[in-house]
């Protein structure tokens, strides 16, 4: 088993109540019984530590943390000198599993703690750490309560996660004869703000993760231990599906002279077990696995759900930041993709169709043109996209919760999303549209609408291949005037199409005239863009007065210009509509009338 570090340091946390093992090595001697034990009965769960920016997630991580990975606590230069955390940080601490976590075969509960970035820019770090999470931590300063960015978290949470704790840190800040007030004030916000999502009665700690602030030399946290208490409590056994392809999120890259490249990460889906090939797409290379450790634990098989360094033949780890690894041919390159949307109800301006939004699917974040359709019919999708369906084209996607036009009242709604460049995404990824260009200091949230993927697009030429298969239609409407009376089944009309419009799309297509009857366009008239439309059952009497009318009542002046005459005027001209859809991507241009 290869050795990745050198010293081994081994202590005890808040006040012995908790122990924790912090072992810098992994080495052939730690004791195969020992290492067995530890792996083959330890849960790992994976909680996100989310809340805006200084509202001290990082502190608290580290309050709770004794064991930390090669990537955690502001190890980023760029961090420290900013004083956060712009990268997703990740360190662990292990306690005795609760009595629910016994019962299915596990001695000791480890907490993975993945704090993500809180500042506005970053959000796309948080997309990619809250896909990654079982439950989450949601940090809030109790001395400012719900800000823009914590409704932000807050949303991506409840999109991507079932379980919150909510955590009011910075108690200290509050002076003594204020704090229970402040508590129960503080408290009784949140919860209400919580009323409407699914973390409805969610429970709430409050702490103080770094008493006196960052500079202060270390004391006590106040809280901490009520909050592991309380962690215990909140944890429950994940499902882990160790079947199927193998799928691993990677978050940071290094390498090791003679030894390999790292990669660090968690394992979404599936194993992978030493010798084993996995496939780096991005760089379009199979690596074979070297060897891998967990927390600084050497293993020899990783399954969903774990926290986990795999070591491959080498690569530079500069090609490398972040992003999937997995099976070979597992991990797709997609160019375009169709999937289920919804509307982010805190978003608060149009989400229209033609609009670009920061698409983000796991750790990747690109530029995308939505258009957006939906259907009033109930379907049936688990199992991917309903090509044979018809789909009415949306102008912007519809928000149902504030829906007041029951006109049209969609039961599905769908995106298509053309990515600016090229994505390595898997099949069924959830997703979220945002409008991260905004002005961060806006008092809005930015994030737009979520997602499931139906279909993934990997030919660059999906336009005319995949995509003439989606049938979206537009209702059109076009209104022209009839000109002249050629006879009782035919008349000339002017203005229904423009003058360059290809007819030949038009022939045969059914109108209505404003006086009631039937008509088909059988063919031009002159070069003008006017059409003979051939009237079904004939023109009524009534209509063929007015016609007569109309065109008797023309004379012509100077220049041979026509003039109505005054009497002409009071009459109505007759109006011709023709109403058809349009399927939008279909090249041949079809116009189709039910």
């Amino acid at each position: 088993m290869v050795t990745w570090h050198h010293r081994t340091r081994q202590g005890t946390a808040d006040s012995g109540r908790h122990t924790h093992v912090d072992t810098r090595v992994a080495s052939p001697y730690c004791g195969a019984a020992a290492c067995f034990f530890m792996m083959n009965n330890i849960l790992n769960f994976n909680i996100g530590v989310l809340g805006h920016v200084d509202s001290g997630k990082t502190s608290l991580a580290k309050a709770l943390s004794t064991v930390a990975s090669t990537a955690c606590f502001d190890k980023n230069p760029q961090s420290k000198e900013r004083g956060i955390t712009i990268d997703l940080g990740f360190s662990s601490f292990v306690v005795d599993a609760p009595d629910n976590i016994k019962e299915s075969g596990y001695e000791k509960l480890q907490f993975t703690l993945v704090d993500c970035p809180g500042h506005a820019s970053l959000i796309r770090t948080i997309i990619g750490g809250a896909q990654i999470i079982d439950a989450m931590i949601l940090v809030v300063d109790i001395t400012k309560g719900i800000q823009t960015q914590t409704a932000e978290c807050l949303v991506i949470g409840e999109i991507l996660c079932d379980h919150l704790l909510v955590v009011l840190n910075k108690l200290d800040l509050v002076s003594p004869e204020k704090q229970k007030s402040v508590i129960e004030k503080m408290t009784k916000r949140i919860l209400l703000t919580l009323q409407k999502t699914k973390f409805a009665n969610a429970k709430v700690i409050v702490v103080a993760a770094k008493p006196g602030g960052p500079e202060v030399p270390d004391v006590e946290p106040i809280g901490v231990k009520d909050l592991i208490d309380g962690l215990q409590k909140f944890a429950y056994v994940p499902e882990r599906d160790t079947t199927g392809p193998f799928l691993y999120a990677v978050d940071h890259c290094f390498s090791i002279r003679g030894q390999g490249t790292v990669m660090t990460g968690t394992v979404l889906q599936g194993t992978v077990a030493i010798n084993e090939n996995i496939e780096i797409p991005s760089l379009k290379v199979s690596k074979k696995v070297k060897s891998m450790q967990m927390f600084r634990q050497p293993v020899d098989k990783v399954s969903q759900g774990d926290r986990v360094g795999i070591c491959v033949t080498q690569f530079d780890p500069k090609q490398l930041e972040r992003g999937l690894v997995g099976t070979p041919g597992f991990i797709q390159t997609a160019f375009g993709v169709l999937a289920e949307v919804t509307k982010i109800s805190y978003y608060k301006q149009p989400v229209e169709t033609k609009a670009k939004f920061h698409v983000s699917l796991g750790h990747e974040t690109v530029m995308a043109r939505a258009t957006f359709f939906g259907t009033e019919d109930e379907l049936f999708i688990k199992n991917g996209f309903l090509y044979d369906h018809t789909y009415k084209h949306q102008q912007e996607l519809i928000d149902l919760q504030k829906l007041e036009d029951t006109t049209y009242k969609p039961n599905h709604q769908f995106a298509l999303l053309e990515f600016e460049k090229s994505v390595q995404i898997v099949p069924n990824s959830a997703l979220i549209g945002s409008k991260l260009d905004m002005d961060i200091h806006t008092n809005m949230c930015r994030l737009a609408f979520k997602g499931q993927l139906l279909e993934v697009f990997t030919d660059k030429n999906y336009h005319d291949t995949h995509l003439q298969r989606v049938k979206v239609y537009k209702n059109k409407n076009k209104e022209g005037i009839i000109e002249r009376l050629v006879n009782d089944s035919e008349v000339i009309v002017k203005n229904l199409l423009k003058k360059d419009t290809n007819v030949q799309l038009f022939m045969g297509l059914k109108v209505q005239l404003s006086t009631g009857e039937d008509g088909t366009i059988v063919g031009t008239f002159g070069q003008s863009g006017k059409l003979k439309v051939g009237i079904t059952n004939g023109l009524q009497d009534t209509t063929k007065a007015a016609l007569q009318k109309l065109s008797g009542g023309k004379k012509k002046v100077k220049g041979g210009q026509e003039n109505p005459s005054s009497t002409v005027e009071t009459i109505e001209p007759v109006k011709v509509v023709l109403n058809f859809k349009k399927y939008i991507f279909n090249n041949d241009k079809k116009l189709v009338q039910t």
